[in-house]
């Protein structure tokens, strides 16, 4: 039998077009029919859902795939909460390794410890017995690295961002990490780009965006990510962020040339570029572009037909994009701008002036609820560097949800860990009250915004002659209007921390191949 059809009955389906569905069939890998289970037509083959839910599967906006399977992989730091925790887990993970090894760490984050002052590269050093080591920040902007792998590269002392300290940002993190990574071999890297995207498809996500560029991932790294792009694992939509790099984005089958093209850098390492001081450091950060650059490059992407995109956090980086996109629009109309759907990674300080940009060029916002969820708030990291009040204004989704700004969601894993609904909840549940958006809004951004992003508007929804791409899921809080009760009853519990469980991923479909199964080896 070459082409089976399937019928999933029995379930809740969120579809609006007909709320009261319960069955779908799948035939030639789209939805051949939607409706009740006493209508449901024969199939050749039947799955009883058992009363879940049945939803479009998310589209995570922005990750990167080789990082995060090496990260699913290697030492895991995001937990620890002070430098002597930090050296500890160095020791033992390093203990186990072979004495030329690279210890590969993601995730520490002094802000959330009491004392927030990261070991030095000689205490890293003596906790992983001589070893090289590189332990990324988890903005991903910055490192800490030790000794030993700051002697393997004599050059880092000349580049930008250097610190005798052994943390360093800028140039000289960009020489360090080249230098980790390189001893990663192609083979584990492929392991790791697949991991990460079986990861993926277990938390319901059947498509995701990689954001690659010369400063992230080497080329051979991206192609092979893009060669198994939905082969029993999610789709991937890659971009290529490198300035004029629009002919080379085409030649290695990026969708885009931007992504992760830099405007500026990370909140975390205090180099986003902002316009009012940092509030615990020296300096405003860092500015990596011109409005002239950001412009040339839209032209080049105009010129061979495609979207382009920067990575633009502090609002000074942000309103320099958005001059770019003025000069282009001279050259171009503003039209043509707006038809391309460029867009912005993070967009985290933002003002009504930044945001009515955003709506003048169509600009489509690639957001990261987790960053409000892990950092905004009291007390918290965007405080420390901000201020309480300009924190309160950051990562202003509602806002920009209200006035029409396209928003596609994602993790920007593994800076944040692929949590689905995770964001949704965290949208919903902004630290300021008046960036909040609805359950459904934010599932809309996690869905359909995704495809939205990359120019396929038909995908993301449950409907007749859609694709089925889908995610059955189990819901132990319950649905409510088709979607999943994320939220407690109790209005004092509700908020980034809120205790509800997450829904559960049962089954995820990508064009109507099961992709990932709940218990299938």
């Amino acid at each position: 039998m070459t082409n089976p059809s399937t019928l999933y009955r029995g379930g809740v389906l969120h579809c609006p077009a007909d709320p009261s569905a319960t069955a779908l069939l799948v035939s030639g890998g789209r939805i051949s029919w939607l409706g009740s289970d006493a209508d449901a037509p024969s199939a050749d083959r039947v799955v009883d859902l058992a009363g879940a839910l049945v939803t479009p599967a998310f589209v995570d906006a922005h990750v990167h795939a080789t990082d995060t399977g090496l990260a699913l992989s290697g030492l895991d730091v995001s937990a620890v909460r002070s430098a002597a925790e930090l050296l500890e887990a160095v020791a033992a993970f390093a203990a186990g390794l072979p004495v030329d090894a690279v210890v590969l760490g993601h995730g520490w984050d002094e802000s959330r410890w009491a004392v927030p002052r990261p070991p030095d590269a000689d205490e890293v050093d003596r906790a992983a017995g001589g070893r090289r080591v590189y332990l990324s920040q988890a903005s991903i902007h910055s490192a800490l690295v030790s000794r030993a792998l700051l002697a393997a590269c004599p050059e880092v002392v000349a580049a930008a961002g250097y610190d005798g300290s052994g943390w360093l940002r800028r140039d000289a993190h960009h020489v360090v990490r080249a230098a980790a990574f390189g001893s990663v071999t192609r083979a584990q890297r492929v392991a790791a780009q697949r991991r990460a995207l079986e990861h993926a498809a277990s938390l319901g996500i059947a498509a995701v965006h990689e954001c690659g560029g010369p400063e992230i991932s080497d080329e051979e790294d991206f192609t092979g990510l893009l060669a198994i792009s939905g082969a029993g694992v999610p789709e991937v939509y890659g971009y290529w962020g490198e300035l004029g790099g629009a002919a080379r984005a085409r030649e290695l089958g990026a969708v885009g040339a931007g992504g992760d093209l830099f405007a500026d850098g990370a909140l975390g390492a205090r180099t986003a570029h902002v316009s009012a001081a940092y509030r615990d450091g020296d300096g405003c950060g860092h500015g990596y572009l011109t409005a002239g650059q950001v412009r040339d490059h839209l032209l080049d992407c105009a010129a061979h037909g495609l979207q382009g995109g920067f990575h633009a956090i502090g609002d000074a980086a942000i309103s320099t994009v958005l001059d770019g996109f003025a000069a282009a629009a001279e050259k171009l109309g503003t039209d043509q701008v707006r038809a391309a759907r460029h867009r912005v990674e993070h967009a985290e300080i933002m003002s009504k002036r930044l945001i009515a940009g955003f709506v003048e060029y169509g600009v489509v916002a690639s957001m990261q609820p987790a960053f409000d969820r892990l950092w905004g708030g009291a007390g918290r990291m965007y405080e420390s560097r901000l201020g309480l009040a300009r924190s309160l204004e950051s990562n202003p989704m509602g806002a920009m949800h209200s006035v029409g700004v396209a928003l596609a969601f994602g993790s920007d894993s593994p800076v944040t860990p692929l949590d689905p609904w995770g964001s949704v909840r965290a949208a919903a549940a902004h630290h300021n009250p008046a960036q909040r958006m609805s359950v459904r809004a934010a599932f809309a951004a996690h869905t359909r915004g995704g495809w939205r992003a990359v120019h396929l508007d038909a995908e993301g929804v449950l409907a007749l002659g859609a694709p089925a791409t889908f995610a059955v899921w189990g819901t132990p809080a319950g649905v409510e209007r088709g979607l999943p009760v994320l939220q407690s009853d109790d209005p004092e519990a509700r908020g980034p921390e809120d205790p509800t469980p997450l829904p559960v991923c049962r089954r995820t479909v990508l064009r109507g191949e099961v992709i990932y199964e709940e218990g299938a080896s």
